[in-house]
C-alpha cells in the first residue's frame, strides 16, 4: 500500500474527485492548507485562480493585466497561499495511475502547480470492522 498526497490549487478541486472517482477511488482526505513555494507566494492570484483582490489587496499587492505583481516600492510581506492537500491510500499496483492522473488534472505549467508525495504505509485498520490492510482500504 502506498499513500499519495498531492497539494493542489484550490480551483482544481472539482476536476480533481472526478478524476479519482473516474478511476474508482473516491475515498480520500482533503484539508485546507496555506503554504508558499520557491516563489514565496508573490504571484498568489496566478498560483490560485479563486483567490480573491481583496486577499492580495490585503497584502499589498498590485493587479495587472494578466496576473497580480509585488509592488517592491512597498516592504515584503510573508504571504502564504490557500491550497488543498489530498490524501489516499491505494494498493501498490495502482499508484502510477493515480498519480499520472494528478498531474493530467493538476498541471497548468505555471508556478503554483502544487507537489505530489508517495509514501510507503505498513498496515490499515478499518475501525467499524476491523479489516486490515488492503480490505481496510478497499
Amino acid at each position: 500500500m502506498k499513500e499519495i498526497t498531492a497539494i493542489i490549487r484550490r480551483d482544481k478541486l472539482p476536476e480533481t474527485k472526478k478524476a479519482l472517482d473516474e478511476l474508482g477511488y473516491s475515498s480520500l482526505t482533503i484539508q485546507s492548507v496555506e503554504g508558499r513555494g520557491k516563489q514565496k507566494g508573490a504571484l498568489c492570484a496566478e498560483m490560485d485562480a479563486e483567490m480573491p483582490d481583496s486577499y492580495c489587496t490585503a497584502v499589498k499587492l498590485k493587479p495587472t493585466p494578466s496576473t497580480y505583481a509585488l509592488d517592491h516600492t512597498l516592504p515584503k510581506v510573508a504571504l502564504f497561499v490557500p491550497k488543498r492537500l489530498l490524501t489516499i491510500v491505494v494498493p501498490d499496483d495502482v499508484v502510477t495511475t493515480i498519480v499520472k492522473s494528478l498531474i493530467t488534472v493538476n498541471r497548468t505549467g505555471k508556478a503554483g502547480d502544487g507537489k505530489i508525495f508517495v509514501s510507503p504505509i505498513e498496515g490499515a485498520l478499518r475501525v467499524r470492522t476491523g479489516e486490515r490492510n488492503g480490505e481496510a482500504i478497499a
